[in-house]
């Protein structure tokens, strides 16, 4: 029977016990382990969420702890580096940021963290760090929004190309919160074509993507370092591990055992994202992204059938929801938070 967003839930029920199901959901968000329900209640009691602004990025703490930072100056675009999990552990790669960091692979310089990027659109490159690629500058600050369970950065954003030219603008909202035992980034962005028709090109090169820890690779690369990973892969068809590459699928969750704890990264596709459920690049060496887009790589089209079209004026808006989570997707129950979210996000 094919594992899906569904029938997971009712196998995760049979075999997780319900009191490990109580622990796990009150999993405090310092990632720090439990001893009973009351010691998790007691360490999940402070999930207030702050944010400093600071001179070229927005600092990110939940319960006085640091979460995450949004860098809105200093690369190519916008992105959120570093992002804490469980037990401290940083859950993304460091490279390019900081280049000191052993065993991590310093390749492709344009994966940076956690990122929402693609080529083409319009026929530009707004996704390498090619001298003719564009770049996502930050406009202005719409709103930094403390509070006792979430935060909140909203900003607008001008897409330029390499000579300077501006191609199109961005609405994004980034929501910062602990949930029931994980740290979540909920990320929404609006493109809009306020200058003239925008078009996302077919290409497996995008979009809404992440880059992980280098534990979280499926596969080694001793030739660029790489000799810790151990990683599996999970999407919410049953894929599994370098099956996911190119599937459509509701959500998808990396793990693997970092510092002798078991952590993992799960995305989950928005039910009202256009061309619902997405198609997941990802690979082995731990690049996650969610695209649309790139149907002829993922399903042999004809190049150019994946082609999206935004009219001058027009806009399209996009939704992702990112965990950070402690043990395999069994254990977190994926599956039953992500049918949590998407009852709660079709309400709205």
């Amino acid at each position: 029977m094919p594992i899906t967003s569904r029938n997971y839930v009712f196998l995760s029920m049979k075999i997780i016990s319900p009191l490990v199901a109580v622990l796990l959901s009150q999993q405090a968000a310092s990632g720090e382990p439990c001893e009973g329900p009351g010691d998790c209640a007691a360490k999940n009691a402070d999930s207030t969420v702050s944010i400093v602004p600071l001179e070229d990025r927005y600092r990110v703490t939940i319960g006085g702890k640091l979460f995450a930072e949004y860098v809105f100056r200093g690369y190519e675009k916008p992105i959120v580096y570093p992002i804490i999990g469980p037990h401290g552990i940083g859950m993304t790669r460091n490279y390019p940021m900081r280049d000191d960091v052993v065993g991590e692979a310093h390749d492709h310089p344009h994966h940076k963290s956690m990122w929402f990027a693609h080529r083409p659109i319009s026929g530009y490159d707004m996704w390498s760090t090619f001298p003719d690629a564009g770049k996502c500058v930050q406009d202005k600050l719409v709103k930094l929004q403390d509070g006792s369970d979430r935060g909140v950065i909203q900003t607008a954003n001008h897409w330029l190309t390499h000579n300077g030219k501006l191609l199109f603008t961005d609405s994004r909202r980034l929501v910062f919160q602990a949930i029931a035992g994980v740290r979540a980034i909920d990320w929404e962005i609006t493109i809009h074509a306020s200058q003239d028709e925008v078009v996302f090109g077919d290409s497996k090169e995008g979009t809404m993507a992440i880059r992980t820890h280098p534990n979280l690779r499926l596969d080694n690369d001793p030739g660029r370092g790489v000799t810790t990973a151990n990683g599996q892969a999970l999407n919410s068809e049953g894929s599994r591990n370098n099956e996911v590459w190119g599937k459509r699928a509701d959500w998808i969750d990396y793990w693997a055992e970092v510092d002798g704890h078991t952590v993992g990264i799960a995305i989950f596709d928005h039910p009202a994202n256009p061309r619902h459920p997405t198609h997941w690049m990802a690979r082995g060496y731990g690049y996650i992204g969610a695209n649309p887009f790139g149907l002829n790589a993922f399903e042999g089209k004809p190049p150019g059938s994946g082609d999206m079209k935004i009219a001058a004026g027009g806009s399209v808006t996009f939704r992702y929801r990112f965990l950070f989570h402690e043990g395999d997707p069994q254990l977190a129950d994926i599956a039953g938070r992500y049918q949590q979210w998407e009852e709660e996000e079709t309400r709205k």
